[in-house]
Formats: C-alpha cells, structure tokens, sequence
C-alpha cells in the first residue's frame, strides 16, 4: 500500500556536517565570560526596562546579536549591485547619485499647485510628486454633487486635459520626472499626461515617470477602486502593456506598500502583501503576451518608513533579494535590471500627531534616514504639520531641508550599504524574508491575492495587527511621545492653510465651457470606440482613452463610459 506524503517518514538528513569556523570555541567562552562576569553584575545592579524586546512588528529582540546566534555569511552576504541585491542596485549608491527628492504636492486649482511645484523646484526639488484629491481619485469631475466639499481638499483637481496643461505649465516634462498618485482612473490622468507632453511638443518616449496605477492594494487598504477586480487589472495590464512598447522610461505600475502600511500593517506585512501584489502583475502580464524583461525593468515600488529605524532598513534590504529571487527563478527574468526592485519612500504618515506637532520634524528625520540606509531610490519627507492639514509653504520646506541635511551633513551618503554587515540588522533582514516567504504560501493557498481579497483576508490582517497596536497605545504599553507620554498642555499653534470652495466653483465654470465649445460628434465618437475596445479582451484600452481625452472628454465621463461596461464594485462587508 502507498504511503501518503503526510504520513511518511521524514527523509534522512544527507546534509554534510560541517566543522565549526575556526575560532568559534573561543567565541562561545568569550561570550560566556561575558554574561557572567560583566552581564550578570549589571542587570543585578540595574535590571532592565521589560521582560520582552520586540520591533515595531513585534518580532522578538534577543540582547545581543553577536557571530554565535547570527552569524554573518560573507558569500551569502554578497555585494552591492550584485545578485540578490540585498546590498543596493548600484555599485556605488549614493557616492554617485543621491535619491530624487520628491516632495508630494497638490491642492486647489491647478494653478495653486503649479505655483507650488515651482517654489519646490527652486528650493532644490528633484522631481515632481502629484497628490489628487478625492474626486479625481474616485473619478468624479469636479461639478459631480459627488464632489461637493472635496474639490481642491485633499490634493489637486483635474478633471479634463485642459487642467492637466494648467498643472504642468512651465514644466519641463522632458527634464522633470513626475510620479502620479493615481490608481481607480489612473490610465486615463497618464493619457492626460501624455497628451499635455504631445502639446508641449515632448515625445511621448523621452518621458520619465509613474504612475501608481496599483489597484491591488486598493482592496486590500485604501479603498479607492472604481471597478471590479477583473476589469481593473486589465486596464492596469493594458498600460504595462502601452508603456512597454510606447513609453520605456516610464513606470506604469508602482507597486505601493505604502497604504498598506498608513492602513495599520506591520512592517513584515507590508513588505509581504506588497510584493504579493507585485507578483500578481507580472503573472498577468505574462498571460499577455509580454515577455518578462519587457516589462519588468519598469515596475517599480513604494515603500513607507516609519520609526523602527533597523526594522524598517532590514524591510527594504529584505525586499530587494526577495523580488530579485522570485523574478530570477519563478519567472525566469535574464536582464540584470529585472531583478532590481527600485523603490520610492515617503516617511510615515500615520506616525505624525497633532500633538506637539513639531516633534513630527525629529520622526520624519529618522524615518527619512531609514529610507537612506535602507537604498531608496527617491523619497518624499512629510511635513510637521501632517496630522492637522495639507502642508504650508515653509513646513514642506523644513521637509526638503531635511533630505537635504541627510545628503549634505550627515555622511551616511559616503559609503555603500553603511548597516550592512551588522549582526542584528542582517539577522533582522533574513527574519523578515522568512516570515514574508510564510506570507507567500499562505496566500498561494488561497488561491492568489484576487482571491484572498475576495475572501477578506488581507483586510482581516491588517485590521488585527492595527487593533493591536491601538489597545496597546491606549493601555500605554506602547509610548507616543506627545500622546501619553511626555505631554503637554501648551495649544498647538501651526499657521493653517485653507483651501476655500473658490476651487470647486473656478473648476465648474471650466467644465461648462468645455462642454460648450467642444466638437460634440467628435467627442461621442471617441466614448463610443472606448466602450468597444472595453468590451474586446484583445484590444488595449489605451488608445481610445487617449483619443477620447484629446476630443475633450472629461474624467466623470470616460469612468462613466468603462463603467457601463465593467461596473461598479462594492466591498463585502467583512463583519
């Protein structure tokens, strides 16, 4: 009778055994010496603060990491630029070039936040970082009742092409590269793009940018989707697709860890849903059709880093072997620049308080350098005013000022990988690729993450992990300075910046006229070719989104054509 594979006997171990390092047996009484001769006198003298050290993701911390219980595997440590890239991309890292520094912007009108971009790039800005506000996130045009209160809020408003030439006036498109924080309607805003850059007579293929455009996590964690799964990973792998053969030094994709994160993630459950997510587009872009290193040198990444200065280094150094060995060996990937997870970082959002809102500048520096120890490839510092509303001109300058500081002042920009090598932080790194790897099998078991959001799970996770650390905070297990501990009754005072319903109104007057003056035939024509290229599988939607934005149709209308043929999706509820 046939043995079944859980119940048969485990397999010998073949594995050689091989002699301790040279020097080992003295290292184990050297540190037994030390435990008992300067150690134990110590915590007899003064005990330690709690019984139990964790990371921020409560991963348990030893006392001391040291060549016994974390050896460092110079062969298995590799060096930069080399595989798995644990170490960095780059030979040489920030010695050559330092990170972009891209401040995320956007409020108002257009011309409010091209004024902004402006006064960003003179103080030494390196890119450009669009933030939108609420109803073009959800794809609403600013005069949809929908949009009543939210106009200009929470980022910029755009709601046809004439707005996206406002935003970008005076901006050099063939110089400044540009991320857009955009994902439900995210092909339509780079259409908009593409056709202001067409305007300004830039070719499309000089063009360097991203586009968020990650509809995964959008389920997962921020919520802003328009359309079901299915549809909405299409229109993402049509873009991936059009860039590949369009735009090459544009990212379509930006896989995003951030929200996960600023939703109540740990940090081992960022690292893990987010190349999940990751994965899942490469897989369907390889049902496309596309060959692997045609595309996957322009996916790139977004990361948060929050306080837990080694956890969040070890989370990133983590992510770059971890991708590079999935791509080489899963997905067969030859081209060195496959392998690369390149990653953008923005500093902790959920981590700044109204409280004392100034000590936010002191969490922001030690997130920022987590970013640069860990090899960011461009990162975006909040400002102190974070909790309390969209930042004035001189907070978002104090942000700038402190990537500045980094690069300039600090040193840590003078050497390749300065943490590697470290006891704690390369055992940190191979505990958090682990427990991602764990991650990753139990969703393969789920059937893949469309289906584990479908069945709640990765909502479920972040939600208990998040809950955790409020019962924590709230019982004052956990210290927030400012918060309950070290708090103080001085009232806040932080010059506010508001932002008036003038928006909404100046944007509805400009969709009224467009409306008026636009060759209306034309502009049917172009919503009707899009519902039928939305309904053919083997035809890419990007073409048709650009024509129809070139004949004037504003973003309410283009969603609301993809939704007569897709839908819309309403989350089950989960209680």
């Amino acid at each position: 009778m046939a043995t079944s594979k859980a119940n048969a006997p485990a397999p010998e171990d073949r594995t050689p055994t091989r002699p301790p390092p040279p020097g080992q047996e003295a290292l184990s009484d050297g540190l037994r010496r030390w435990e008992e001769e300067t150690l134990r006198p110590a915590l007899a003298k003064s005990p330690e603060r709690k019984e139990r050290f964790e990371t921020l993701s409560w991963i348990p911390v030893e006392r001391l990491y040291h060549p016994i219980n974390a050896p460092v595997d110079p062969e298995r440590l590799g060096l930069p630029a080399e595989y798995p890239f644990t170490r960095g991309i780059h030979a040489s890292m920030y010695r050559g070039r330092l990170w972009s520094m891209r401040m995320f912007s956007g409020f108002g009108t257009p011309e409010d936040t091209n004024r902004r971009f402006h006064y960003l790039l003179r103080h030494g800005e390196s890119g450009l970082s669009i933030a939108f506000d609420d109803p073009t996130l959800y794809g609403l045009d600013a005069d949809d009742r929908e949009s009543a209160g939210e106009v200009g809020k929470c980022g910029v408003n755009v709601s046809s092409l004439e707005d996206m030439r406002r935003l970008l006036r005076g901006i050099p498109l063939d110089r400044v590269t540009t991320s857009m924080t955009i994902n439900g309607p995210a092909s339509i805003l780079w259409a908009m793009y593409i056709a202001t850059a067409e305007a300004h007579r830039t070719d499309p293929r000089v063009l360097g940018g991203t586009t968020q455009n990650d509809i995964l996590k959008e389920y997962i964690a921020q919520k802003e989707f328009l359309f079901p799964p299915g549809p909405a990973l299409r229109l993402v792998i049509d873009t991936v697709e059009y860039g590949a053969r369009q735009l090459p030094r544009w990212n379509p994709i930006s896989v995003s860890g951030y929200h996960i994160r600023e939703a109540g993630s740990t940090a081992v459950q960022e690292l893990a849903f987010t190349l999940a997510d990751g994965f899942t587009y490469v897989e369907e872009s390889l049902k496309r059709g596309l060959a692997v290193d045609d595309f996957a040198p322009r996916i790139s990444f977004f990361f948060n880093s929050h306080n837990d200065l080694f956890e969040e280094v070890a989370k990133f150094r983590a992510a770059r072997g971890l991708w590079a060995e999935r791509m080489k060996e899963r997905y067969g990937a030859r081209k060195e620049r496959s392998l690369w997870l390149r990653f953008h970082t923005q500093t902790a959002g959920c981590s700044c308080t109204a409280q004392q809102p100034e000590l936010n500048i002191v969490r922001t520096t030690v997130q920022a350098l987590a970013g640069v120890l860990g090899g960011t490839q461009s990162l975006h510092t909040n400002s102190y005013d974070e909790a309390l509303q969209l930042p004035t001109e001189s907070a978002v300058r104090i942000a700038l000022r402190t990537q500045q500081i980094l690069a300039e002042e600090s040193g840590v920009t003078d050497w390749v990988d300065p943490l590697g090598g470290s006891y704690y932080l390369e055992w940190l790194t191979e505990r958090m690729a682990e427990e991602a790897r764990k991650q990753f099998d139990r969703i393969d078991t789920l059937g893949g993450v469309v289906a584990g959001i479908e069945k709640g799970y990765f909502q479920r996770e972040i939600q208990e992990a998040s809950f955790r650390f409020q019962r924590e905070v709230d019982a004052g297990e956990r210290k927030v300075v400012g918060v309950n501990a070290y708090t103080t009754d001085t009232p806040v005072n932080v010059p506010r910046l508001k932002i008036s319903e003038g928006a909404r109104h100046e944007q509805s007057k400009r969709l009224r006229a467009l409306r008026r003056d636009r060759n209306t035939a034309r502009w049917a024509r172009s919503l009707e070719e899009l519902k039928r290229v939305a309904k053919t599988p083997s035809e890419n939607t990007m073409p048709p989104i650009l024509a129809a934005v070139k004949a004037k149709a504003t973003l309410g209308e283009i969603v609301s054509a993809l939704t007569e043929v897709y839908g819309r999706y309403r989350e089950r509820s989960l209680y």
